[in-house]
């Protein structure tokens, strides 16, 4: 079964209307041989902030070593972000493989009228995935409720409800009280219920579930009395919230009967330090049930899982000047939340700018009432069928008093409306749907592939790569000439650029997954430059934000002016990276430079060669090694960045510690060298406090864990998808994108041929339009070609491939002979550049 045929059966589900009960959900999990009975379950319900809650529970379970699960509703872009192991999506090849089980089971059900839902049979697809995966332990967000919800089908180990709102009234309960009671029963068996309720609802919970852990601010009380005096009950683990630390984090306290965390969390608002109490709770209540040391989940563990728990689309800050906030506020008691961040800024923005789409089933009068009143609205539907009118949203932000109320079609025009308006003083925010806040993310996430394309074998494996379907990938192969662009775009721009694209003389195909409004489809446009070019100029002005697009076209293929240019030395074609390793035990110069006087030699040795950066390394990521200490790592780099800083390259350090990297800034580094993709979450601000580029790698482990076995779909689209979150968060920290180096990390978590399928669409990474570093010197993948022991006329030739298809930047041990291979494809692509002999 192909991808979009299991996808496009999913969505299809979506015609059964939801109904209560575990029943059907345990039927199909027995239809699989129940695959998760040997996984720990944690289950989050509640009406709001369960979402992040699940997200920092199982951030923090990763700090013990643990394999986590995480299953989350709804999904932004791709129905697979709901199930993820590790923070990887679950691939297409088992979602299809999941599907393919449970095709002829689903489909008699329906016969007898008794199909399983599209939350059910997702449901189902988490935990067979997390079964087969072997996880430790799966966190799963509660859909509706707890009691009749399809995650209630397991016997959890820990489990929560974060708060409690008047929400699905008709379903679950009428009052705070019996919806409270309902999700309640997420309460496992033989341990406290962890809950941040008040009031009515605590009552509720703690009436049904008996024993509770409640979490709340350090002088909270639920106004009850305790049973032997007339104190009121002060909470089991205490929460203060310390406000903004910077424009994307917050501080926060938590403290229980024995434990304490000082942390950072890239989730604003107050609300979030009682979800982040909660999480740690859950935390340990796993901990302790299965039995791992006290030092596993310590208060240091929990604060590195916290401070990593970023989730999109909660308070996500994604810029300055302006300040550009999206969060998926969609009731009154979010958006009231989301006022009292909003407050945090208070004197720091002069006029407020607010897009808003919602779903016609929200109370759009309490939501407009709840959010400080905007200066500015830009009213927007979101494309699903269940938005409301964009004219009705304008008219409950009119009757609350707003400013000007304007309204578009799209919430991506809607954007980029409120943006073009604002200020550089200003904020802009987005709410009131997650579908909205999604619609608006795509605009910083949003890749254009570009692909390579030498015969019909390129062309048939780009077309089935965007899902499109066999007899469209025969027709259309033959079509995909001259410059080939892959991309991912809602339903109707689809339809328009295929349109278009057909108009012009040129191609487009367009996924075989079935047209659902909600969902984004990919698309592969095929055509000269000159059809894009005119493709690009009809956008412009065309709705359902078209017009972005047409400018996200025009970066891809290079149609615009050359971007802004800072000096680097990669700016002017194939930099080379020479690696300078202070160490005894790294892979392939391990113990050479340990001495100061030995390293400084080298590094003399690699700028006389041509080197245009030198990198120094203090700790190994050879598979197997062993950290070592911060101090450690510190005294072997500095004294040697101290002493090369004013030679003719730029000095880079390789470590994935932000307190070495800011070492050895200080002692006269250049650049960062994150071989572990951000882990540190303080690296991405070390560097945009020192306005420094930095190399933000892909890797599953650094050191490399032999033996891992990771799968991927497709290397490189996985890759650059996974990429694109680390390169948003540095971008959130105050990095521009051309100060972002993406290094595909060739050897981490990629079996040999995977790393050769890297160096070979290395042009693709430009995707994220950021520099791409390739670094494949000496590795074991040249053990697939039997390059022998010494691997350098092997380095030298990847060098050359990585160099022709437009590597930034490639990373070498062997200087003088990897300089030799980029002159010799600069000289081929420039010859006029080496006549006078000057180059």
């Amino acid at each position: 079964m192909d991808y979009h045929e299991a996808a496009n059966f999913l969505f299809d589900l979506r015609r059964f209307r939801p109904k209560p009960g575990t029943e059907s959900t345990a039927e199909l999990l027995a239809h699989l041989g129940d695959p998760h009975e040997e996984v720990d379950f944690v289950q989050v319900a509640g009406s709001n902030g369960k979402g992040s809650t699940a997200r920092m529970t199982e951030r923090a379970l990763r700090e013990a070593d643990l394999d986590v699960g995480l299953y989350t509703s709804p999904h932004f872009d791709d129905v697979r972000e709901r199930v993820r192991v590790n923070g990887r999506k679950v691939p297409k090849a088992a979602l299809a493989e999941y599907v393919e089980s449970v095709e002829e089971y689903v489909e008699d059900r329906a016969a007898d009228g008794e199909a399983p839902t599209f939350f059910e049979v997702m449901t189902g697809l988490a935990l067979w995935h997390f079964g087969r995966e072997d996880v430790d332990v799966a966190v799963l967000e509660v859909g509706i409720g707890g009691k009749y919800d399809a995650t209630s089908v397991v016997e959890p180990i820990a489990s929560a409800v974060t708060s409690v709102t008047l929400e699905h009234t008709g379903i679950i309960g009428e009052t705070i009280a019996e919806i409270a009671h309902d999700k309640a029963h997420v309460a496992p068996d033989d341990a406290p219920l962890v809950t941040a309720t008040t009031g009515e609802a605590f009552d509720s919970v703690r009436d049904y579930a008996g024993d509770v852990v409640r979490v709340g601010e350090a002088d909270a009380s639920t106004g009850q009395r305790g049973e032997d005096d007339d104190t009121a009950e002060s909470p089991d683990v205490r929460v203060e919230y310390g406000g903004r630390t910077n424009h994307t984090e917050a501080a926060v306290s938590l403290s229980g009967p024995d434990w304490e965390v000082e942390t950072q969390i890239p989730l604003l608002g107050e609300y979030q330090a009682r979800n982040a109490g909660v999480a740690a709770a859950l935390a340990r209540q796993v901990a302790a049930r299965r039995d791992l040391p006290e030092t596993a989940l310590d208060g240091e563990a929990l604060a590195r899982g916290l401070r990593k728990a970023d989730w999109p689309g909660r308070f996500e800050v994604m810029g300055r000047d302006p300040v550009v906030v999206l969060d998926g506020a969609h009731n009154p008691g979010a958006c009231e939340a989301l006022a009292a961040t909003v407050s945090e800024f208070d004197g720091e923005y002069d006029d407020l700018h607010l897009v808003f789409g919602a779903m016609h089933d929200k109370d759009l009068r309490g939501m407009a009432e709840a959010l400080p009143t905007p200066d500015r609205v830009v009213a927007c539907r979101p494309n699903l069928d269940r938005a409301e009118d964009e004219a009705v949203v304008a008219r409950a932000f009119e009757e609350a008093g707003a400013g000007e109320v304007l309204t578009r079609n799209a919430v991506e025009g809607a954007v980029e409306n409120a943006l073009t308006a604002a200020g550089e003083d200003d904020l802009v925010l987005v709410a009131g749907s997650l579908f909205a806040v999604a619609e608006a993310r795509t605009r910083w996430t949003r890749a254009e592939i570009p692909k390579r394309i030498r015969n019909l074998d390129d062309a048939r494996e780009a077309l089935e790569g965007a899902d499109v379907t066999d007899p469209g990938v025969w027709r259309m192969r033959g079509k995909a000439v001259h410059r080939v662009l892959k991309t991912r775009v809602q339903v109707r721009q689809a339809r328009y650029l295929k349109e278009e694209m057909l108009s012009l003389g040129g191609e487009c195909a367009v996924s075989g997954t079935n047209e659902q409004d909600d969902q984004n489809v990919d698309v592969v446009l095929m055509g000269t430059l000159a059809q894009f070019k005119r493709l690009a100029g009809k956008l412009d002005g065309q709705p359902y934000g078209l017009s972005v697009f047409a400018d996200e076209l025009r970066d891809a293929l290079g149609i615009r002016t050359d971007p802004d240019r800072r000096g680097y030395p990669w700016e002017d074609g194939t930099a080379v990276m020479g690696i300078l390793n202070v160490t005894p035990d790294s892979f392939h110069d391990g113990g050479r430079y340990e001495a100061v006087e030995d390293a400084i030699s080298r590094a003399e040795e690699m700028v006389a060669a041509g080197a245009d950066v030198i990198d120094v390394g203090g700790e190994s990521t050879r598979p197997g090694a062993d950290e070592i200490p911060v101090e450690e790592e510190t005294d072997r780099v500095v004294p040697v960045i101290e002493r090369i800083a004013d030679s003719d390259a730029l000095v880079s350090i390789d470590t994935r510690k932000a307190a070495v990297a800011e070492a050895a800034l200080d002692a006269g580094a250049d650049v960062l060298n994150d071989v572990s993709g951000l882990e540190d979450p303080e690296m991405r601000f070390v560097a945009a406090d020192h306005d420094a580029p930095i190399v933000v790698m892909h890797s599953i482990d650094a050191p490399v864990v032999p033996d891992r076995d990771v799968h991927y779909d497709d290397v490189v689209e996985d890759v650059i998808d996974e990429l694109e979150e680390k390169v948003l968060l540095a971008e959130k920290a105050g990095l521009d994108r051309e100060q972002i180096i993406v290094d595909p990390g060739l050897g981490f978590g990629k079996e040999s041929a995977e790393s050769f399928e890297l160096l070979a669409r290395t042009d693709e990474f430009h995707a994220l339009e950021c520099p791409v570093l390739v670094g494949h010197s000496h590795k074991s993948m040249f053990e697939l070609i039997d390059a022998g022991e010494d691997r350098t006329a092997a380095t030298v030739a990847g060098t050359t491939l990585a160099a022709e298809r437009g590597a930034d930047i490639v990373r070498v041990h062997d200087v003088e002979a990897n300089v030799a291979a980029v002159r010799a494809v600069e000289a081929a692509d420039h010859p006029e550049r080496f006549e006078d002999g000057s180059s």
